[in-house]
């Protein structure tokens, strides 16, 4: 039985109700999702995506360290400076 429009009003995206999930994949899903740091939620919709070979895109973070780690208020020697003492290795 579908929801209500009253109910879906707000809603931007599309609602599954799941049930009879096997305790094996139950146990993957949250470990997963306690090991990334992700809502259960955003784990089941990767997997579903990629169980279904939908890709959703790529999130590369290797480089969040470098984002917002210098102010705007130095100056261009400092500046130099500091680009000169990033690891080479990157």
């Amino acid at each position: 039985m579908q929801a209500l429009a009253e109910y879906n009003a707000c809603m931007n995206s599309i609602q599954y109700t799941i049930r009879s999930i096997p305790a094996k994949l139950d146990r993957s899903l949250r470990q997963q999702s306690k090991e990334t740091g992700k809502s259960l939620n955003d784990v089941v919709i990767a997997t579903l995506e990629k169980g279904a070979g939908i890709s959703a895109g790529h999130t590369f973070n290797d480089l969040d360290w470098f984002i917002g780690s210098k102010s705007l208020s130095s100056s261009f020697e400092e500046e130099i400076e500091w680009l000169d003492s990033v690891p080479k290795e990157i």
